[in-house]
């Protein structure tokens, strides 16, 4: 009876109250699924909004770098909002479109991730200022941070 007056926080273990109630632990399965879903977009828009802090010295490096990480922050948007609508009705289809998406995503964000990591390496030894390399450098920790969060994603999904 003293189990049942507990707060789900507090119990923990394979035969608590809180795994019955929704199946995995968690109360609500949907807000868990957007709240894990919306760290790669924000470390993507971070990507996106350091490269545009910066003086963009290596445009064809940096124009990628943009483009994937802007491009991946809408569509993953879209994705999401689809998903909270309800569009994806417990589907199979569902889970292999995400999984294909994220995985896919992952692979562009690794090449964009490197190519920061270049132009990142190209703009220490520069004529820029030392704060469009603290700049890049975070960009360029975000663009891999970002990358493992998507490749994490991919193979969640995949795996459920």
């Amino acid at each position: 009876e003293v189990r049942r007056q507990l707060p789900c926080a507090v119990i923990s273990g394979p035969g608590d109250l809180c795994a019955g109630r929704a199946g995995k632990g968690f109360p609500h399965p949907t807000l868990t699924r957007s709240a894990c879903v919306c760290l790669p977009q924000i470390c993507g828009a971070w990507v996106w909004i350091l490269v545009a802090a910066t003086s963009v010295s290596f445009p064809l490096l940096q124009g990628w770098v943009m483009y994937v990480s802007l491009t991946s922050c809408l569509i993953s948007l879209l994705l999401l909002i689809s998903y909270l609508f309800g569009f994806h009705k417990n589907s199979n289809n569902w889970k292999v479109l995400d999984s294909l998406y994220h995985g896919a995503t992952a692979i562009l964000y690794m090449s964009a991730a490197v190519l920061q990591a270049n132009a990142t390496i190209n703009s220490e030894f520069g004529f820029s200022s030392p704060l469009y390399y603290q700049l890049n450098c975070a960009a360029s920790f975000f663009a891999f941070i970002t990358t493992f969060l998507y490749i994490l994603h991919a193979f969640s999904n995949y795996y459920q």
